[in-house]
């Protein structure tokens, strides 16, 4: 899709995701804290963040956010054209989620049937080691799901345990992201001081009339 590229060959924008996002992603994790943990609602947040991004570059006229839950796989649509967002955090790739189960059967048959459908949005999270900021075509998956199988290509959870659902493998996604047709931003993530409250703006929410 030609118009995310953009993203990628604007200059003012590279910059500026380069200068912004790690402060968001920052914030995000700080709302989404408790007792200095973070909780598993971070994913939603960060995903407005990177869709507040594509409605800034692209406007909100061609920016799809009511996706029906049909579409399990997509989270927004650019310009008509589907995009997964997933966003994982460590030097490591892995980890990222393609559909949320626990039952053994239903797994088998996701791994079955599984066929990427939309291009993806992946943002790797590495506090002070880079990370990256990356856009993979549908193209360039199904050419990788090809070229190493199903297997290879989604990791089941293994029976007996308590799973958070199917995970691409971290082989299937470093072959992803080093893909000569991924677009990549390199991103310096530093963590700053930041005062934040996160009940300030309910407060103040309640104080007006």
């Amino acid at each position: 899709m030609k118009k995310i590229e953009e993203l990628f060959t604007d200059k003012k924008i590279v910059e500026k995701i380069q200068r912004k996002l790690p402060k968001l992603f920052q914030l995000a994790e700080l709302e989404s804290s408790r007792a200095g943990k973070i909780g598993m609602e971070v994913g939603s947040v960060r995903e407005k963040i990177i869709v507040a991004l594509l409605i800034y570059k692209f406007g909100k006229k061609n920016v799809e956010t009511e996706i029906p839950i049909t579409e399990s796989e997509v989270d927004v649509k650019v310009y008509g054209n589907p995009i997964s967002i997933k966003t994982i955090t460590g030097k490591n790739l892995g980890g990222v989620k393609l559909i949320w189960t626990v039952d053994a059967e239903k797994a088998l048959e996701f791994r079955k049937n599984y066929k990427p459908n939309c291009s993806m949005i992946l943002v790797q999270i590495n506090w002070d080691n880079g990370g990256g900021f990356f856009y993979i075509p549908l193209k360039v998956q199904l050419e990788i799901l090809r070229k190493i199988g199903i297997k290879n290509y989604i990791k089941l959870p293994k029976v007996g345990t308590n799973p958070r659902g199917i995970e691409m493998t971290a082989n299937a996604l470093r072959t992803l992201v080093n893909h000569r047709k991924t677009f990549k931003i390199d991103i310096e993530w530093r963590k700053e001081k930041i005062n934040f409250n996160a009940f300030k703006r309910w407060i103040e929410l309640w104080e007006q009339n």
